[in-house]
């Protein structure tokens, strides 16, 4: 266990600079990929690949943003992996049907923007889905040492499809 910067015992993630150049590089290649609509697309005929994946990207902004706003004060870089002071077990707004409604959200974003650039860089998301699976699984640990009524919450939501998974 270290001390981190605000005091709260934690696990610090080996990597974590890594983490944050490489998240910061494909928020920079989405950009500039956006000027370029045409980069290994899918088909000669986009319109409904837009459609579509404009439809799934502000669903899942609209997730992302919710499950952000019910975090309040209790939002934690995906890096930093701790439990900061205060922190408290949110189980309203999203995270009454989910657990991790920003991952989901966040996922929903990307292959929404892939599919509305009509891409075959969507299939960049199966790597994400495991990363996403991994740093869930982490976080639960976490979460489940530090609160002792996670566990009943696991067992009544679902970790990133309502009702499903």
């Amino acid at each position: 266990m270290l001390r981190c910067k605000h005091g709260v015992s934690g696990v610090r993630r080996a990597g974590t600079g890594f983490f944050r150049l490489a998240k910061a590089l494909v928020q920079v290649f989405l950009g500039i990929q956006t000027l370029f609509l045409d980069l290994f697309p899918i088909s000669s005929h986009p319109n409904s690949f837009r459609v579509v994946g404009t439809t799934i990207y502000f669903g899942g902004l609209a997730m992302t943003l919710a499950a952000r706003q019910g975090l309040g004060r209790n939002w934690v870089d995906l890096e930093d992996y701790r439990i900061v002071p205060g922190q408290s077990l949110v189980t309203r707004g999203p995270y009454r049907y989910l657990r991790h409604p920003v991952y989901t959200g966040d996922l929903l974003l990307f292959i929404g923007l892939e599919l509305a650039l009509n891409s075959w860089l969507v299939l960049a998301a199966v790597p994400l889905v495991v990363v996403m699976i991994r740093q869930a699984l982490a976080e639960e640990a976490l979460l489940s040492k530090t609160f002792p009524q996670y566990r009943a919450y696991c067992e009544r939501t679902k970790r990133f499809i309502p009702f499903v998974v």
